[in-house]
């Protein structure tokens, strides 16, 4: 009976460690949740109106710049663009979308040749995206954020 009592006293004073509670605090959840947070995808792509039907990510994406590309490609065609030597260039666009949805070309990676026979392809392109269409920004989290993205432009003129 002793060693009975002698059992279950120790059994009672050793576990009290099971109860108690380590509290965290906010700070260490959310420095742990940054840490698992992926910085460059979003949840959602800045898009046209015309892509909001679609309800796959990368089916918006290629919307998104097919739109984008569509609408420049268009605009410059319908310039008249006069050249001594034929041109057939990609263009590298980097552009910035905000989190209201303003476009904003950031760099433009130009072939030396397109920038000698076409002295003004840079004011160009950048006139050409004062009629682009409303852009919905990027979403993560349920937030509007600021996204950049490349989209490469073929030039042909002949």
């Amino acid at each position: 009976m002793r060693q009975t009592c002698v059992l279950l006293l120790f059994i009672v004073l050793t576990s009290c460690e099971y109860f108690n509670i380590k509290k965290t605090s906010p700070e260490a959840i959310l420095k742990e949740e940054l840490q698992t947070f992926n910085w460059n995808d979003v949840d959602e792509y800045p898009s046209f109106s015309e892509c909001d039907s679609l309800t796959v990510k990368a089916d918006k994406k290629v919307c998104f710049q097919q739109v984008l590309t569509t609408h420049i490609s268009g605009f410059l065609q319908n310039e008249i663009i006069v050249v001594t030597k034929d041109i057939s260039d990609t263009l590298v666009l980097n552009f910035q979308v905000s989190e209201t949805g303003q476009l904003k070309l950031i760099d433009a990676k130009i072939n030396a040749l397109t920038k000698e026979e076409i002295p003004n392809i840079e004011s160009l392109l950048y006139e050409s995206l004062d009629s682009i269409p409303k852009i919905f920004p990027a979403i993560k989290r349920g937030q509007q954020v600021k996204t950049a993205f490349e989209l490469p432009i073929i030039i042909k003129v002949n």
